[in-house]
């Protein structure tokens, strides 16, 4: 899998995870604290590796 398509797929989870977020924060009753943290946390994890991977490109 090529960089630049490696990238796409971050980003598309990232993207995935965002909208996952927002739907479990606006749904009642809301997803457990605990769920909601695990998942914030795997959205910065990958936040930092589209950007690391970004800046290795460069």
């Amino acid at each position: 899998m090529s960089l630049d398509n490696h990238l796409a797929v971050l980003e598309q989870r990232h993207t995935v995870l965002d909208q996952e977020i927002s739907a479990a924060l606006a749904s009642k009753p809301a997803m457990s604290d605990i769920e909601l943290k695990e998942m914030k946390l795997k959205k910065l994890h990958l936040k930092e590796e589209i950007e690391r991977l970004r800046t290795s490109r460069n």
